[in-house]
């Protein structure tokens, strides 16, 4: 559709959302897949100064009456097809004044208003005065504890999204709204196509941020169709719409990516890839093996940031085809430094271990709790700093190495162990498909090291030649055992399940 259809429909769902009695402040919630309505439904409720909220689609009931009921939303967008689970929970939120359902072939739910129908009731709302202090929630994963909402202010994250996202293009992030469009338009007049397709879910910072972004600069927006994450859908669709950049979150994504590449290619029928200038990814370890073997393909830049829901350019890594580039190697943010347990700076080459912190434009803390705020929002030397637990060590140039979530470090023996240093280790054995590694209880060492592992389809490994592939790691590091599962759990998001991976590792002796 246009940029004008988009305005427009949008303006719609704001009248819409106004005649509801939505005000501005009001949370209005997506359970939705990837899809246009998606976009339409932030950019509406921007338009109203309401606040959106992000609700992962696999939520079930609980889960999902928990986020309405800690989000106060007055409002929920949902596919026809989590109808069901939104019929369940309707007298469990009193709060939701409006149910808005998004057709795609599903039974309608007699108390939801259908969403064309909405937008066709209502001409659009008149634009109105919005301010920098007009919020955004993006909620976490949970993979660690309950989901919380994480409140971004509108001028912050777009201060940090613009940042980052001007100069790539050449451009400077304008301090005037007014001239936002006739930057987007010279871009577009000067002969830049821009499309981009978030493969990441949109209820994900990754591929909300991106398409955030990409707006910005008067980009087109692509998603894909699929319920479920697939590379060939991916590829085809890259290829009939000629795209020029995509999100992805790290290996979880790349490398089913590349794998379909390779099938491809094998069957004599190559995916037309060439449109591909960008991919972009964040959230996960994305290694530099499966960034080579997509760049050995096509002519593309690998931009691997380092941000998470509590903050936006932490580092950052590049990669072009025949650079050399390590698997968590990132250039520290302008804004970044590591502190360690006392809020003393890491010294760069000394070995010491710290805590990632970014400042600058970062969110104001979580939504009704301030015991989590404060402890993860720190004022260190009279700065405010977002630092949510990633741990990293600072070589001598500058240059930091990830080693990953403290929420998730393993303690053996007195060792504390990052998973994701590991799992990276255990992941480069050829035969590896996917890899969570988790702490197990020990009576000796107090937590043993498991690594829960899925092959490749047709492959074969032992412990033994797993165990093969660890030798850089030091041996406190490495797994005692390996469960070999059929597939790997993840979230939607490509974030992982430890709790999963817990579960699995003690189900087998």
């Amino acid at each position: 559709m246009s940029w004008q259809s988009f305005d427009d429909r949008a303006a719609r769902l704001a009248s819409g959302l106004a005649h509801a009695g939505l005000q501005p402040g009001s949370k209005v919630a997506s359970y939705l897949y990837n899809s246009n309505e998606y976009t339409e439904a932030l950019y509406a409720t921007f338009k109203m100064r309401g606040v959106p909220v992000n609700v992962n689609y696999r939520y079930l009931e609980d889960e999902l009456v928990y986020l309405l009921d800690n989000s106060d939303a007055q409002a929920l967008l949902f596919h026809g097809s989590l109808g069901d689970h939104v019929a369940k929970v309707r007298d469990r939120a009193p709060r939701v004044k409006l149910w808005i359902q998004v057709d795609d072939g599903s039974p309608r739910q007699d108390f939801a208003v259908e969403y064309e129908a909405l937008l066709a009731a209502h001409e659009p709302m008149p634009r109105i005065e919005r301010s920098g202090d007009d919020l955004y929630f993006l909620y976490t994963g949970g993979t660690t504890g309950m989901p919380k909402g994480v409140m971004w202010r509108s001028e912050d994250l777009f201060g940090v999204l613009g940042d980052s996202v001007y100069p790539i293009v050449g451009a400077t992030r304008p301090d005037d709204l007014a001239d936002v469009g006739p930057i987007a338009r010279s871009l577009v007049d000067a002969g830049a196509h821009r499309v981009h397709l978030p493969a990441s879910p949109l209820m994900h910072g990754t591929g909300a941020f991106t398409t955030f972004q990409a707006l910005f600069i008067g980009a087109s927006i692509v998603t894909l169709v699929g319920r479920h994450f697939d590379a060939d859908e991916l590829w085809a669709t890259v290829q009939r719409e000629r795209v020029t950049q995509m999100a992805i979150v790290g290996d979880a994504f790349a490398k089913p990516m590349l794998r379909a590449l390779e099938v491809a290619e094998a069957k004599g029928a190559p995916y037309d890839i060439s449109s591909v200038e960008l991919i972009i990814s964040s959230g996960v370890m994305w290694s530099a093996e499966v960034k080579h073997g997509l760049m050995q393909r096509g002519r593309f830049v690998c931009l691997d940031s380092l941000g998470s829901s509590e903050g936006v350019g932490f580092a950052g890594s590049i990669s072009t085809p025949g650079s050399e580039q390590k698997t968590a190697k990132f250039t520290i943010g302008p804004n970044t430094k590591v502190f360690d347990d006392r809020g003393v700076e890491v010294v760069p080459g000394s070995g010491a271990v710290g805590r990632l912190a970014v400042g600058g434009y970062i969110p104001l803390g979580y939504y009704k709790d301030e015991g989590k705020t404060d402890a993860t929002f720190l004022v260190i030397d009279g700065a405010r700093w977002s630092v949510p637990g990633d741990f990293a060590s600072v070589e001598t140039d500058g240059t930091i190495t990830l080693l990953g979530r403290g929420s998730v470090v393993i303690n053996s023996g007195g060792e504390k162990i990052f998973p994701e240093e590991v799992e990276e280790a255990v992941k480069v054995h050829p035969a590896v498909a996917d890899c969570l590694v988790v702490g197990v209880p020990d009576e000796r060492f107090g937590e043993a090291v498991v690594a829960v592992v899925s092959l490749r389809p047709g492959e074969h490994a032992t412990p033994d030649e797993l165990a093969a592939a660890l030798e850089p790691l030091a041996h406190f590091k490495r797994p005692r055992r390996f469960v070999v599962v059929g597939e790997v759990e993840r979230g939607p998001n490509g974030k992982a399940d430890y709790k999963w991976a817990k579960a699995a590792a003690g189900s087998t002796t």
